[in-house]
């Protein structure tokens, strides 16, 4: 633990909802739902509006919708919140040398490593600065918790929220953890929650009470001396710049269950053809080949393959993980599958194609493989943080952006039945924009790239205010 409050965490607040309050002047004060519009799909993010009907992250699509009918619903736009994140952590970037990113709207920095703070009154008035400067740069708000370790600057910002800041000073903490539910610490889930639960331990108070020896005996030797620690406010984890990667994947929950098994694999090597796209981008190669296959009952199944090399090769990822897929039984219907590639290092050690050759050999499978026939892109979800762009690229996705050539930039309403129907307003509108409604067709009619949330001055470079002296 730190003598002074130096640690910050940031939290944007209803980071995608948000986002897309800032760009549609209509929709501000009003709630807004973001996340897969399937009918399987799940809720990424919430407004604060839209949570007073009891809608949170991770809630099934349809149950949001039986909650709060007339909200806007929205399909998310990765694109737009990778750009304001981007500017986010510039900001953060100025504080010190040490920021660790956990998602794109969240964040810890080290401000005892950059020379922005070294007690509580520095620290408090570095916080005060940053939401400012967030405000300015994005448009949005951020919360700020400020103690002297990641856990309970996590734990502050989730007080401070939303729109606030929270430091918890050192010496404190102990008296502040005491009353909160266990599942506030760190590896509490629902499960270790529900276990402690039976044994009588509701608060964090209950925890330093039973003592370590006890804590031990009901979660094991590791988890137990953990969570004896965290209970009594300690946490010596450092801010990492640099998190490892450690594996790579994406996924896709099906509306409907697949129970054709050409489909299921056509899926199987789509999903791997992406796998590999953000592989490459992420400047890594891998080893270990996976398959994730949730079934109609939904029950899970899991399958490995490892090569004998690091591989960034489509055709290597592909034809693995369609061997992977050959063992599993997909009989009933298949609702979600995933591939990712583990073991990753930061280069290829040996020719692919020949690795792949040499696997099928060691399968007795001499002959070329015939060429996988895709007869039309699937259908995209809106599940995982890259189909947004798959959707722009081919339909009118609700919440996008568009450009009319004679009414200018607006976004998709909704759409269906060969209609598309836009509202033309942009982020800096005064009032909400007017609703027209078009041919899908329509040859002036055209999907665009989001518009800065913020207006930037014609003389001023690029995005971010001067850093204060």
């Amino acid at each position: 633990m730190r003598p002074a409050p130096t640690v910050l965490h940031l939290d944007m607040d209803a980071f995608f909802a948000a986002a897309e309050q800032a760009a549609k002047p209509s929709l501000r004060g009003k709630p807004v739902v973001v996340g897969g519009l399937g009918p399987r799909g799940v809720v990424a993010t919430a407004s604060y509006e839209a949570r007073r009907f009891g809608i949170h992250s991770a809630m099934p699509m349809a149950q949001a919708r039986r909650l709060a009918p007339n909200a806007a619903y929205l399909v998310p736009r990765f694109a737009l919140y990778r750009t304001v994140s981007e500017q986010v952590m510039e900001l953060l970037g100025r504080l010190s040398p040490l920021v660790e990113p956990l998602s794109l709207d969240e964040a810890f920095v080290d401000l005892e490593a950059g020379g922005s703070a070294d007690d509580a009154a520095s620290a408090r008035a570095t916080g005060e600065r940053l939401r400012l400067d967030i405000r300015a740069v994005t448009g949005l708000t951020g919360s700020v918790g400020l103690a002297g370790s990641k856990m309970l600057a996590k734990i502050a910002s989730e007080q401070a929220k939303p729109d606030g800041l929270v430091l918890i000073e050192p010496g404190t903490e102990r008296e502040l953890l005491g009353p909160m539910s266990v599942r506030t610490l760190p590896g509490v889930g629902p499960a270790t929650g529900e276990h402690l639960r039976r044994a009588g331990m509701t608060t964090i108070a209950d925890l330093t009470e039973a003592g370590e020896d006890e804590l031990v005996r009901l979660v094991g030797k590791a988890h137990g001396t953990s969570l004896y620690r965290m209970a009594s406010g300690h946490d010596d984890r450092p801010v990492v710049a640099e998190r490892e990667t450690k594996s790579v994947s994406v996924e896709d929950t099906f509306d409907v269950d697949l129970h054709d098994r050409v489909r299921v694999r056509t899926e199987v090597e789509r999903l791997a053809e992406r796998c590999v796209r953000r592989l490459r981008e992420s400047g890594h190669s891998g080893r270990t080949i996976v398959l994730k296959v949730r079934r109609y009952d939904f029950s899970t199944l899991t399958r490995s393959e490892t090569l004998r090399g690091p591989t960034d090769d489509p055709g290597v990822v592909r034809e693995a993980a369609g061997r992977l897929l050959e063992s599993l039984d997909t009989t009933g219907g298949v609702r979600l599958l995933g591939v990712g590639v583990t073991g990753l290092t930061d280069y290829t050690q040996e020719d692919l194609f020949a690795q792949a050759a040499a696997d099928a050999e060691a399968a007795g499978a001499l002959d070329e493989p015939d060429p996988v026939v895709v007869p039309g892109e699937p259908e995209p979800r809106a599940d995982t943080d890259e189909v947004a762009d798959e959707v722009a690229e081919r339909h009118w996705p609700a919440g996008h952006d568009v450009r009319h050539a004679e009414f200018g930039a607006g976004w998709v309403q909704g759409s269906g039945v060969g209609r598309v129907t836009v509202r033309f307003e942009e982020p800096t509108s005064a009032v909400p924009g007017r609703v027209r409604t078009f041919r899908t067709d329509d040859p002036d009619l055209e999907l665009s790239e989001p518009l800065p949330l913020v207006a930037v001055p014609p003389d001023e470079e690029a995005g971010l205010p001067r850093a204060p002296g």
